[in-house]
């Protein structure tokens, strides 16, 4: 099955299913040494967790990492990293009555026309569960963010009609809907328990930031840095719809008002803009300004109000979805936008970084270069003082100054050692050309 890998530099692979022994993910491309915290890794997925209050799945899962190779004792070993979940509160038989039904807004019936074959305990491959691998390897990338000052932090701005009119970010973990105004999160929740009473479910939008990211990341042709966003948030299962900035209001405006205008930072006299609609990113790069996003994130499928279906015998049916499932999943899918996005993020720095290191390496080159030139230029020098020596003895001993069989002698050997050095030898001739005629120059002069 292709598309269970992501990442250039940064690569991942996931794997496993919703109701299989264990779901977990491979990370390839990690240096050695890195420090890990593992501890971290774990509280990361305590938060994407199931069963953590009444508005998500009541199914109870510890999530506990299992760490198979890679890390030893707090650092890469430079070798893959595989990390494992075991999948410890999974009902198959909940899935029994519907297991020949099509789940409406589910992947099930385009998964079997492609496969031929589909694992319909709590979706499979394609249950929300598959994300805990994601956020496995996102909070490694959020670890190797945060020691380059960067910050990744989502959270859910509306549910259903009820949007948030405050922003605390201390609030954000503090309510289940991990919602930054306290007042709109108890809106929220009520919302959320209504329509679960009602065997409902309803979406809404979570909004991702990131600060501290500076300019200059990203690519500007098809890996422009907000497709790869864009392409990273809409992977998640419930994901719908993604904006950036100003989004779709900027189909609205005039140039004049979505143009970010520059200026000079008076306190730190760099480049800025005055606006942000643009996201911070501009052509594909990031600009230095606080990168804002938005994912629209559907109401959960599996509900257990009665709807039309059809299954696999091409009979209309009636379906009623037993099982525990969320009634809204913007509050978990939080966590896995976050490593969606510091994934992405990672990638680009890394390559970049790589770019960095190229130029380092070919100015360290030239500064050896120039070393060699030096020191050609002082032998030069050195070479003209024998030479001018040599002219004066010849006058002395009422030599001539050309020397027909010394300079067959210098050519020989000249060739000879171009040869052994695999160097071009009309270069190495004409070279000893100019060496013998400026030779002959200097000793003319002591004449």
């Amino acid at each position: 099955m292709a598309g269970n890998s992501f990442g250039e530099l940064f690569k991942i692979i996931t794997f496993g299913e919703s109701h299989g022994n264990m779901i977990g993910v491979v990370i390839d491309g990690l240096k050695p040494n890195l420090k890990i915290d593992v501890e971290d890794i774990q509280k990361e997925l305590d938060r994407r967790k199931p069963g953590q209050s009444s508005i998500t799945t009541q199914r109870k899962e510890s999530d506990t990492i299992q760490i198979v190779s890679g890390i030893f004792e707090g650092k890469t070993t430079g070798t893959p990293i595989c990390i494992l979940i075991k999948n410890e509160d999974y009902k198959s038989h909940d899935y029994d009555n519907i297991k020949e039904i099509f789940r409406p807004g589910h992947g099930g019936y385009t998964f079997l026309k492609k496969y031929g074959i589909y694992d319909y305990r709590g979706g499979g491959r394609i249950s929300g569960r598959e994300t805990a691998s994601r956020v496995i390897a996102g909070a490694i990338a959020k670890q190797l963010l945060r020691e380059r000052g960067i910050r990744v932090i989502a959270y859910t701005r509306r549910i259903g009609n009820i949007e948030i009119e405050n922003f605390d970010e201390n609030e954000i973990e503090k309510n289940p809907v991990r919602c930054p105004d306290s007042d709109a999160a108890k809106k929220m929740i009520e919302l959320i328990e209504s329509v679960k009473r009602e065997g409902d479910s309803i979406g809404g939008i979570v909004e991702i930031k990131i600060n501290g990211l500076k300019a200059g990341y990203g690519e500007p042709v098809f890996d422009k840095l907000e497709a790869d966003f864009a392409k990273a948030l809409l992977s998640i299962g419930a994901v719908r719809g993604f904006e950036i900035g100003s989004g779709f209001k900027s189909a609205f405006m005039k140039g004049s008002e979505c143009n970010d205008q520059f200026r000079i930072n008076p306190e730190t006299n760099e480049i800025e803009t005055i606006t942000n609609h643009s996201g911070g990113i501009q052509g594909g790069i990031s600009n230095g300004s606080e990168v804002v996003m938005r994912i629209a994130v559907k109401p959960t499928s599996s509900i257990s109000k009665k709807q039309k279906t059809v299954n696999y015998f091409g009979e209309e049916v009636e379906i009623e979805i037993k099982g525990r499932h969320d009634p809204c999943i913007c509050p978990r899918i939080v966590p896995v936008a976050e490593a969606m996005t510091s994934l992405v993020l990672i990638d680009h720095i890394l390559m970049q970084e790589q770019i960095q290191s190229d130029i380092d390496n070919i100015d360290a080159l030239r500064e050896k270069i120039n070393l060699i030139d030096l020191q050609m230029l002082l032998l030069l020098h050195a070479r003209n003082e024998f030479v001018s020596k040599i002219g004066k003895l010849k006058k002395i001993n009422g030599y001539d100054i050309y020397n027909k069989e010394r300079e067959k002698f210098l050519e020989d050997k000249w060739l000879k050692s171009a040869e052994e050095l695999n160097l071009d030898k009309d270069f190495i001739q004409q070279l000893l050309k100019l060496i013998i005629d400026q030779s002959r120059k200097k000793q003319q002069e002591s004449f």
